[in-house]
């Protein structure tokens, strides 16, 4: 199914226009980037370096799966290709090497997978003295699970919270008392055996448990991006068609709002699927919706966070985008395991969560970059 998605996708490849590509920099700052590129190629990574690379979008992905041009595409690979990423900057205190256009100012990173290497990646760019990452904005664009009660696979969701399923306490789902509904709770919450421990109100989040983002940034990325008409392939409209019950989820892939809950465990199924839901409609006080489950944006919020205290960046000019390439629950007659036996063979909508990845991402990438002497100013309302 995955392959047969591929290709029907590749037609569109053509289509899609690079919005920033064309969205260029004054000849003005475009020589200065050339020549801040030139000149801190003598500089080594991780030590003090006087010139400062100019970059106003940072697009953040997780993962590529080999190469970074020319084979199977992950999370990277259509930026490189089609936002003219060609300059490479060495990054060894990370993941994976930066790639940057000076004619957009745009820099690529690969955090690699979990929030401890997102996180640190995140930071070690923030720290990095031969950059210049204090107005940027952030892009965090990636594939994730999506509940089929709240999407379609192949939607995009722009997250207004982004909410960490890590810190908790658990009990064996065997071995929980009766009137709990989960055995996997917050720390914070009642431990009494005659409480709920989601029952009550969420604590504030006062050690990385949810991170609220700038709601109009969000709703601003949403605006510039809901009419966009993302990609579909009947292999993947064939598998919506699966989940009966679901009507959101057999709609076609569009761009919408949706929060993501972000967890190093890959976990699936009807029942935790309703812990996600449940998990973060606690952490926001009933504001947030999951939409999408993934593992890496606690960590690279914190790292923000940090950097924002510092003056390196700006936590409130960081976006998080996710498009579904899989549910998070199987379709009704399957079971959990069967399931993920199935999508570990690869995800039937990978290839279209990265275009619908792409389509919206660069719509907004391409937006400030263009109006960049406004936005340098200030985020967007």
């Amino acid at each position: 199914m995955r392959n047969a998605c591929r290709k029907a996708l590749v037609s569109t490849l053509s289509l899609l226009s690079l919005t920033c590509a064309t969205a260029q920099a004054t000849p003005v700052e475009t020589a200065k980037a050339k020549a801040a590129l030139k000149a801190i190629a003598a500089c080594k990574p991780g030590a003090a370096c006087a010139a400062h690379l100019p970059v106003k979008v940072v697009v953040v992905t997780l993962f590529e799966i080999g190469k970074d041009e020319g084979d199977a595409a992950g999370e990277f690979q259509l930026w490189k290709q089609r936002a003219g990423l060609s300059e490479k900057i060495a990054f060894p205190q990370g993941f994976h090497d930066l790639y940057y256009n000076p004619q957009t100012q745009v820099l690529g990173m690969v955090t690699g997978m979990g929030n401890i290497k997102s996180a640190t990646a995140t930071l070690a760019l923030g720290l990095d003295q031969r950059v210049d990452v204090s107005k940027a904005y952030w892009l965090v664009a990636g594939i994730a699970g999506i509940d089929p009660a709240a999407g379609a696979v192949g939607s995009a969701a722009w997250a207004r919270y982004v909410v960490d399923g890590d810190m908790a306490h658990e009990i064996d789902a065997r071995e929980i008392p009766a009137k709990w509904k989960y055995g996997y709770f917050p720390i914070h919450g009642s431990t009494k055996v005659e409480d709920d421990p989601m029952g009550g109100t969420a604590p504030a989040p006062a050690n990385g448990e949810m991170f609220a983002l700038n709601p109009s940034l969000a709703q601003w990325a949403y605006g510039l991006t809901k009419d966009i008409k993302l990609p579909d392939d009947p292999s993947v409209a064939a598998q919506r068609a699966t989940y009966t019950g679901y009507p959101l989820a057999q709609t076609p892939p569009k761009v919408m709002m949706g929060d993501q809950l972000a967890a190093m465990t890959y976990w699936h199924g009807e029942k935790l699927t309703q812990w996600g839901r449940d998990w973060v409609k606690y952490w926001t006080h009933g504001q947030g919706t999951f939409v999408t489950s993934a593992m890496e944006e606690t960590g690279t919020f914190q790292s923000l966070e940090y950097l924002t205290r510092i003056g390196r960046a700006d936590r409130n000019r960081a976006m998080v985008l996710r498009a579904g390439s899989n549910f998070t629950m199987p379709a009704p007659g399957v079971t959990p395991a069967e399931n993920m036996a199935r999508e570990n063979a690869g995800y039937s909508g990978m290839t279209a969560a990265l275009e619908a990845l792409y389509a919206a991402g660069s719509k907004v990438v391409g937006e400030l970059v263009t109006n960049w002497p406004r936005y340098e100013k200030a985020p967007p309302k």
